[in-house]
């Protein structure tokens, strides 16, 4: 079946979680590295030309994770005060809901979990292919995908596709869709470290909805079309285009 999104310059299939292309089209980059040619010394804090390796990386480090792309992967647990940071409760207070129904953290969250567990540069995000880009002509959304791989004190933790749908009316620039896979794609890994995993626990998403959402009608104002959408019963923000709550 003709798929209605289409990638600019290449014809793919699309389905709503799955992409299927050849291998290449999705890791052509896989082992290609997009990082600055600058690094910063510590004892003074000026920035001087990377002899060593890149984004600052240890020559040895950087090596490795050329030659290795899951360097130090399950070799050991992260310290008890680590874990204790990664794995502590979330509060509802900081809990969204997606329309959809779906339950997340903001993303600033997780950055701020990652730097009290790792500090500020002991954790980072490596691009793993390039940025692939999706035009659905019907509904006139455009979807951005990219693959990342996350690291924590030089050890590969996990990897993630990450994805942001957007509509042309939300004047929402490229670079901000970009940024929002990148961070759906940090999100991701994150699970693999146990943070908000109550996020992914039927019984507590049950709970927090009884007590802190609500479904209303809504319609979408391109098609005419009506659903139930969620938000958070302190909320007072419409919904995103192209719906709209019914009146």
């Amino acid at each position: 079946m003709a798929s209605k999104w289409l990638q600019y310059a290449r014809r793919v299939t699309f389905y709503p979680s799955i992409i299927r292309s050849s291998a290449n089209t999705i890791t052509a980059s896989g082992k290609r590295l997009c990082m600055r040619k600058l690094t910063t010394e510590a004892n003074n804090g000026q920035a001087t030309p990377n002899n060593s390796g890149e984004e600052g990386l240890p020559k040895e480090l950087f090596s490795k994770i050329q030659g290795d792309p899951y360097v130090g992967i399950s070799s050991t647990s992260f310290g008890e005060e680590v874990v204790k940071v990664l794995l502590a409760p979330i509060t509802d207070s900081d809990i969204e809901i997606k329309p959809d129904g779906l339950l997340y953290l903001p993303e600033i969250k997780y950055r701020r979990i990652l730097h009290k567990a790792f500090g500020p540069g002991g954790w980072g995000l490596i691009p793993k292919g390039e940025i692939l880009h999706f035009q659905n002509e019907i509904e006139g959304a455009q979807l951005i995908t990219r693959e990342y791989a996350l690291f924590c004190h030089g050890r590969y933790v996990a990897q993630a596709l990450g994805e942001h749908t957007f509509y042309t009316k939300n004047n929402l620039s490229y670079g901000k869709a970009c940024e929002s896979a990148k961070s759906n794609a940090l999100m991701r890994c994150c699970k693999d470290l146990g943070i908000a995993s109550e996020l992914w626990d039927p019984q507590f998403i049950s709970e927090w909805k009884k007590k802190h959402a609500e479904d209303i009608w809504c319609e979408n104002v391109r098609t005419r079309d009506r659903k139930r959408l969620w938000r958070k019963k302190s909320s007072s923000d419409p919904f995103p285009y192209p719906w709209k709550a019914n009146q």
